[in-house]
């Protein structure tokens, strides 16, 4: 493996290879500030991430020393590295803030994966940068190991997310509401580009810049929209695509974002920004778990509507540059911005077919799913082990899945509708099985037991519970052991109302 040495104050050099190749920090100095991060007291590694460290070709036993600590956590600056913090503006609820930028995150650099994707290497927490707009810029253990476990829960479920590369403390405390240990998150991405990325350059009036952007992203992401007679539409038009498909998994697994700000939405198409985010434990299509979101804009049953709100932002921005002439833009927006609901549809439908054990396409197939969700609301039932038990109700065993429901009859009435259903196609029961299992997880981060292993942690310095429920959603479709059945109960009935904070 060739070597890189790290360079910083008098740290002692150390050989590890990233191998960078930085392309947004060729881009006009407008676009970011280069800013270096915040060196930890101590720094400590609480997780390191070895699979995706030999994904993106890292040496994870190197990582894994003192050393590779202080390298994820900011004290070490890899050669080759050019720290930036990217600008970026957005709307927060609704309202236009045209400054917002990375403020309490650092992009280290590029770099190119084993399969030759190039996935930006980020600090989250790593001190001031110019956009921290008078906060501290860093990061407290909670937030950061929150981050850590559902973006990683998220990837073993196959949905289109940043991943956690580590989690390091850093020896000193952050003034929140009260003290509490400081931590880094290392995170990767596909990029850090967003909606309000492009509305930053947007309502600077600076047209050139947007043309920049669009060229990068298109470059970067989508190489295929460069062949289009306009090449913006086509861009549009694979965001478009690309949020539609990733909202509708989100919806599948009952996963609330929490705040769809247009700077939380990446046009990479991958969940980004994990702060008040929750699972639906008993479903409720208003379920709200952000303590800011004080009027549930961001509500689960919200969220594509929010989706299709934020990709119309970003077709503002892009409005120049699809045509000099007057309405042909605004035509070409529209067309592809009303294209959202249909592609959001189709991919909400064929999951849920999937959920449901159905191969086919038939007409009812909606409906059918819709009764099941709506007799889940009215009788306060778990989203996901209802959906899991599914997989028993096919058999004709109900009861596992009935007694999840406050009138069981409410469940064993659907059932035998949707068994008559199953009838009509020619599915072997073992080939059903393998598809519901891969559909309908048994495991989830359900939210008391994010909550218990960051308390242990935060608390006790015990990371026991932390490391035992990472392992466990690591295999999220795996029939739960002896040890991993505790994470997929459902909780008891009649416990407070669940609420998540932002990490800032």
């Amino acid at each position: 493996m060739a070597t890189l040495s790290l360079i910083q104050n008098d740290a002692t050099s150390t050989e590890f290879h990233f191998g960078f190749d930085n392309s947004y920090a060729r881009l006009p100095a407008g676009f970011f500030a280069r800013v270096l991060p915040a060196r930890p007291a101590a720094p400590n590694m609480v997780r390191l991430n070895a699979a995706l460290a030999a994904e993106i070709g890292l040496d994870s036993a190197e990582l894994a020393t003192d050393e590779g600590a202080a390298l994820l956590s900011g004290g070490r600056i890899p050669q080759g590295a050019d720290p930036i913090a990217l600008a970026y503006a957005g709307h927060q609820f609704g309202h236009f803030v045209p400054q917002l930028g990375d403020g309490r995150a650092i992009l280290l650099g590029e770099v190119f994966d084993r399969e030759g994707r190039r996935r930006d290497i980020q600090l989250k927490g790593s001190g001031r940068t110019p956009f921290s707009r008078g906060g501290d810029g860093l990061a407290a253990l909670g937030p950061v190991l929150r981050e850590y476990l559902v973006s990683e829960a998220m990837a073993a479920l196959g949905i289109p997310t940043t991943r956690s590369l580590a989690a390091v403390t850093t020896g000193g405390q952050v003034v929140r509401e009260r003290f509490l240990p400081g931590a880094v998150l290392t995170r990767v991405a596909a990029s850090h580009i967003r909606v309000g990325t492009f509305q930053f350059h947007a309502a600077r009036g600076d047209l050139d810049a947007v043309r920049t952007l669009c060229d990068h992203a298109i470059a970067r992401h989508y190489p295929e929209a460069a062949e289009d007679q306009v090449p913006a539409r086509a861009f549009l038009a694979a965001v478009v695509a690309a949020q539609a498909r990733l909202v509708a998994r989100w919806m599948l697994v009952g996963f609330v974002h929490g705040v769809m700000n247009t700077d939380n939405m990446s046009i990479a198409g991958e969940t980004i920004d994990y702060g008040p985010c929750a699972f639906l434990d008993t479903y409720d299509s208003g379920a709200v778990f952000s303590s800011i979101d004080e009027f549930g804009r961001y509500a689960y049953a919200n969220q594509p509507g929010i989706a299709q709100w934020n990709l119309t932002r970003l077709a503002e921005c892009l409005l120049p540059l699809f045509d000099e002439e007057q309405e042909a833009p605004v035509s070409m927006a529209k067309e592809i911005l009303a294209g959202f609901a249909a592609q959001y549809e189709a991919a909400f439908v064929e999951g849920l077919r999937s959920k449901l054990g159905l191969q086919e396409s038939h007409e009812g197939d909606r409906a059918l799913g819709a009764d099941l969700l709506e007799r889940m609301a009215a009788n306060r039932a778990d989203f996901t082990a209802t959906f899991r038990r599914l997989i028993l109700a096919a058999d004709g065993e109900d009861r596992p899945a009935a007694a999840l429901f406050d009138d069981p009859a409410a469940f064993t009435d659907w059932a035998a509708r949707w068994r008559e259903r199953l009838g009509r196609e020619a599915t072997s029961s073992e080939a059903r099985r393998h598809m519901m299992r891969l559909a309908n997880p048994a495991l989830i981060a359900r939210n008391a037991h994010v909550e218990a292993a960051i308390e242990a942690a935060v608390e006790s310095s015990d990371f026991a519970p932390f490391h035992r429920l990472c392992d466990a959603l690591a295999r999220p479709f795996d029939e739960p052991g002896l040890e991993t059945a505790v994470y997929a109960e459902p909780p008891a009935p009649g416990g407070p109302a669940y609420r998540t904070f932002c990490g800032t």
